[in-house]
């Protein structure tokens, strides 16, 4: 049985088509929903996640507001923006791209975020609600892991699911998901003794640690099925995975690295603004 290459692309372009839906029934209501992206400094990523997030967001008819403040912005302006978007009854959702320049407190500024318009989910009171198993925001990534794990039908139900990596964009929120879904969970990291013992009992495999091809071939079951989170530059200019792809021929799925996991996490990041929107006004 040959693997199955879980197509992100064509979710996202499902997720994206529901979302779109969505905004024009806020949009007969005279709702438009809108995202503000606020980005400091000039860091090139960045740049280029922000400029890709905004012109889908005006695909799906999210209205974007895109706040540019230079790399020497300090706490106290950055959180009186913040502040600002908080009050503004037209924002619905509030993005700040990460990471931050090195001298402000990324943590201070999340937890500044009005928690109705935390469509990144990072808030504590959004991972709380995440951790009790009753979430309102979910975190985009995860989110979109979690979609591609539904829509390639695997059974969550009692499988033996392995996370890599611990922060609190991705690998921590992910094994809440997982657990919630009744998966038995391990969260593996920098610490762990026996990565590869870890992984050839592991069912599903998510791989978010930022380390091109850390995980080999060998390192997987048979039958596995495999998303890989990691977005690695090569020093010619290529993309790879923290999953080793060549040498996983025997898996039972893996996401493919471009082309997995990124194009879900934009999609839900404008579905999280959307259901922002629309529970902003039930209120």
């Amino acid at each position: 049985m040959s693997r199955r290459i879980l197509d992100g692309k064509a979710v996202a372009a499902r997720v994206r088509a529901e979302v779109a839906t969505a905004a024009a029934a806020l949009a007969a209501r005279g709702i438009s929903p809108t995202l503000a992206v606020v980005l400091v400094g000039d860091d090139p990523a960045s740049a280029v996640y922000v400029r890709s997030k905004t012109k889908a967001a005006i695909e799906v008819g999210v209205v974007p507001r895109d706040h540019r403040l230079p790399a020497a912005t300090t706490q106290a302006e950055l959180l009186a923006l913040i502040d600002r978007l908080n009050a503004d009854p037209s924002v619905d959702g509030i993005l700040v791209q990460l990471p931050l320049p090195a001298h402000l407190d990324t943590d201070a500024v999340i937890a500044a975020l009005d928690p109705a318009k935390d469509v990144d989910g990072l808030h504590p009171m959004s991972l709380g609600r995440l951790a009790q198993g009753k979430p309102t925001v979910v975190p985009c990534t995860p989110k979109g892991c979690m979609r591609l794990l539904g829509e390639a039908g695997v059974s969550l139900r009692g499988a033996r699911a392995v996370v890599i990596g611990r922060s609190v964009l991705v690998g921590r929120p992910m094994a809440l998901l997982l657990a919630n879904a009744d998966a038995t969970v391990t969260i593996c990291h920098s610490r762990t003794r026996d990565l590869a013992q870890e992984l050839a009992r592991a069912e599903i495999v998510i791989a978010a640690v930022g380390r091109p091809e850390m995980i080999r071939g060998a390192d997987l079951a048979a039958g596995a099925t495999v998303i890989d989170v990691g977005i690695n530059r090569r020093p010619d200019g290529s993309l790879v995975g923290d999953v080793a792809f060549a040498e996983t021929e025997h898996v039972g799925a893996i996401s493919p690295v471009p082309g997995g996991v990124g194009p879900l996490t934009i999609a839900c990041l404008l579905e999280n603004t959307v259901e922002a929107a629309a529970r902003r006004r039930a209120s």
